[in-house]
């Protein structure tokens, strides 16, 4: 057997990214001497041969796995040592193992375990009788296992032997590391999970209704579906098989698995003695072993890779979410809706500073409508109001309609209103946070903070929530905890880092996702800052208890430090590579300050002048680049859709409208965006480009301004089916349609309760003039909410 020599892991990391080794080896030691990813990928490009930050977080990951692998085989060589098994095939073998599956394969026969059947029958002495039909079909079975008889070794006659020869075949059968992965490929590729509802189940199981007689191929099955069925199951609505073939495919006499089986050891029927014996025998490793085996396997394929999709969604979701468009520098009125204990509001001024807070009952049972208007417009007057904030949960609508009046009523105060999802404000509300960073205020209220600042800037805003409380992903509680919140720990990591921190107004959770900074740090540069004033430049940093050279190092260049005593400081350009800056000042004359923003003076300079032994060709390029537009916020204009005067609810909608609207979230099949009529649309995927779209992602994401055409509207259903493209047929049969989903994809209808997410009441608006805009949202809804809002709930 020819065993080829492992590859080292940065070798294999190198070609699973087609890049050299060199590249990932110096990427692995900066990441083991304490270095983040986000400085690694913007400050050490020479090092690293650019390497972006998507590529370094792959890195990061497979590193992660193959060490555990290797941790793993050491494991496994010294268990097999330690039982005098291994030989040098053996050693080979293992060290050559490429995954954790293959290695526990092989490490199966060797494997510790409880005494089994085939242990008693070696014991019995019965193991020569399995080896001699195995290699000579032409003995007669019970001829053979006559002379295996023996009452002092429990075998009672030949039967008794032939059970015990068939016992340790299975074994043998069963832990061939070659077979069991050809096995295992082969079922992945063309087997199947059938679903079916457990008796008496229907009514109470209803939401997995979709489910209750389903199959599909493994590969074919979305992990939505995957996470549902498993759910289903759990919940005891469901029985789950693993289906080896499609039935169709099935012919009498052995499958073709049992087949393989036979071919690996030789197993054929030939008409010999033992031929039929050992056919059963395969039959019987199949069945009782091999099967159960390789469906343990598979389902924990299946929900690793479920879980994958779900983490990658979740992560592009919130990625989505903390980049998306800033209203910026802007006093904002934030309005937390509610019926009975009303709607809280409040004011805060361009930096975030609450000026004013009230409470207004506009809506049932109170009634107090003109009243909650004209405070509105009084705390609008006094604060130069400029954004109305609205949370997205229940009384929404009642409250969207409120400040549409508003500004119906006082078109002097020129406000524009904004849609904000309020998911996980009810978190930071009673967090530890929002009482030290909000001190007296009634918790009530705080909500209505966290949503007027989520407006002005929804990275600052939202890093003090957990990711997994702000809800944009599906099936999270399925989900492994230590995978989701490592993704989305990395997430924020680098979109905080990609857009950079003012140190002088960030809070500490904020600070605490800048690179090389955690929370303790972080709470130490906000106490050295309230004590001592703003900070004046970088170096200042180095005042900060406990922020030592390296965790310098790896914050400074992503903390900025607006009007201080260096224009650099304003900037991306790291500390370090200030000298590089000295020199393209010296060559063009004038100072700092004249070079900074100079656009046609840094474009005169050529790269390779500036060149030297530290910094290369990439970082001088990226120090020119950042002159050009220092401290440019890498995240969209602030925009708003302009909904169109007269479509106000479902019913004002017409086949062949062309409308404008937001992508309010991003599904594997298609994309929901809201126009206006407090129903999201849906672009299935098949509606939104002429050429094929494998993920919707790739042409929208939560936020994005788009123009959509009506294709279809069901009233009753409540449901509006869109197309981004706008030369489209507006009106088909429904049944002819190719854009509406699946209905096992729309999504899980128990999500909302399982996050304790308020429900959103609907009610008919009134028809109002003026033009009526959205925000391209800071804060999309949660997926639940899409999918209620665009009648698939």
């Amino acid at each position: 057997m020819i065993v080829t020599t492992p590859m080292s892991i940065e070798g294999r990391i190198a070609e699973e990214l087609g890049v050299r080794e060199a590249q990932v080896r110096a990427a692995v030691d900066l990441l083991d001497g304490g270095s983040t990813v986000p400085f690694v990928a913007r400050y050490r490009k020479e090092a690293t041969g650019a390497l972006d930050d998507a590529q370094l977080r792959t890195l990061e990951e497979r590193l992660r796995y193959l060490r555990e692998l290797e941790e793993r085989r050491t494991a496994v060589l010294e268990s097999v040592r330690s039982q005098g098994k291994l030989d040098a095939e053996l050693e080979a073998r293992i060290r050559a193992a490429d995954s954790k599956a293959r290695l526990e394969d092989i490490y199966l026969p060797f494997k510790p375990k409880r005494r089994t059947k085939a242990q008693i029958a070696r014991e019995a002495g019965l193991e020569p009788l399995a080896e001699g039909l195995l290699a000579d079909p032409g003995v007669e079975p019970l001829a053979a296992a006559a002379a295996y008889v023996s009452a002092d070794k429990g075998v009672a006659d030949a039967a008794a032997a032939l059970e015990g020869a068939r016992a340790i075949l299975t074994e043998r059968f069963a832990e061939d590391a070659d077979l069991i992965g050809e096995l295992r490929e082969r079922m992945w590729g063309r087997g199947r999970l059938v679903a079916k509802v457990r008796d008496g189940k229907e009514e109470a199981g209803a939401k997995f209704a979709d489910y209750f007689d389903f199959a599909e191929p493994f590969t074919a099955l979305p992990s939505h579906r995957v996470l549902a069925m498993l759910r289903g199951e759990k919940e005891e609505v469901l029985d789950l098989t693993l289906d080896p073939e499609p039935a169709d495919e099935r012919t009498e006499g052995p499958g073709p698995y049992e087949q393989m089986i036979a071919r690996r050891f030789g197993i054929a029927d030939r008409g010999r003695p033992a031929d039929k014996w050992l056919g059963d025998t395969v039959r019987w490793a199949w069945r009782t072993r091999v099967l159960v085996h390789l469906g343990i396997d598979l389902r924990l394929r299946l929900r690793q890779a479920a879980e994958d999709e779900a983490v990658r969604v979740f992560a592009a979701n919130l990625r989505d979410l903390l980049l998306a468009a800033p209203a910026g520098t802007r006093a904002t009125m934030g309005l937390d809706p509610g019926f009975r204990t009303g709607v809280k509001v409040a004011v805060v001024d361009a930096t975030g500073k609450v000026a004013a807070t009230e409470t207004v009952y506009p809506h049932v049972p109170q009634n107090k409508w003109d009243a909650s208007l004209a405070t509105l417009a009084r705390l609008a007057r006094e604060h130069g109001v400029e954004l109305v904030a609205i949370g997205n949960g229940t009384a929404s609508r009642e409250t969207d309609k409120l400040a549409a009046d508003l500004i119906a009523r006082h078109p002097e105060l020129k406000l524009t209103k904004v849609m904000v999802s309020e998911a996980g404000a009810s978190v930071y509300s009673a967090s530890a946070f929002a009482s030290q960073e909000l001190p007296g205020l009634d918790v009530s209220l705080r909500g209505a903070v966290s949503i007027a600042r989520r407006l002005q800037d929804p990275l600052a805003e939202l890093v003090k929530i957990d990711p997994k409380s702000i809800g944009v992903g599906q099936y999270q509680h399925d989900l492994s905890e230590v995978k989701l919140s490592r993704s989305l720990d990395a997430v924020v990591e680098d979109c905080v880092n990609g857009v950079g921190v003012d140190v002088n107004t960030a809070s500490a959770p904020l600070l605490s996702r800048v690179s090389g900074i955690g929370s303790g740090l972080a709470e130490n540069i906000v106490a050295h800052r309230d004590a001592n004033g703003p900070f004046r430049s970088r170096r200042a940093l180095k005042d900060v208890p406990r922020l030592g050279p390296k965790a310098y190092e790896l914050c400074a260049g992503f903390l900025r430090i607006r009007g201080g005593d260096d224009p650099l400081d304003a900037s991306s350009v790291h500390p370090e590579a200030y000298p590089v800056v000295r020199k393209m000042v010296k060559a063009t004359g004038g100072d700092v300050a004249s070079l900074v923003g100079n656009t046609a003076v840094l474009r005169s300079l050529r790269p390779d002048d500036f060149v030297d032994d530290t910094f290369g060709l990439p970082t001088v390029s990226d120090i020119l680049r950042e002159l050009e537009k220092p401290g440019r916020d890498p995240r969209p204009a602030f925009r708003t859709a302009t909904f169109k005067e007269g479509v106000e609810k479902i019913g004002d909608l017409a086949a062949g409208m062309v409308l404008e609207g937001v992508v309010t979230n991003v599904a594997a099949f298609g994309a929901f965006v809201d126009i206006g009529v407090h129903q999201d649309g849906l672009v299935h995927v098949s509606a939104m480009s002429k050429t094929f779209v494998k993920d919707p992602r790739d042409v929208v994401k939560p936020g994005d301004i788009v123009r959509v055409k009506v294709l279809d509207v069901d009233i009753p259903r409540k449901r509006i089916s869109l197309t981004l493209r706008l030369d489209d047929e507006a009106t088909r049969e429904r049944g002819e349609r190719g854009e509406r989903p699946d209905r096992r994809d729309r999504g899980e209808r128990g999500e909302r309760a399982e996050r304790g997410e308020r429900s959103e009441r609907r009610a008919p608006r009134q028809r109002r003039p003026e033009p009526r805009t959205a925000a391209a949202p800071p804060a999309s809804g949660a997926m639940a909410d899409a999918l209620r809002r665009a009648g698939l709930l």
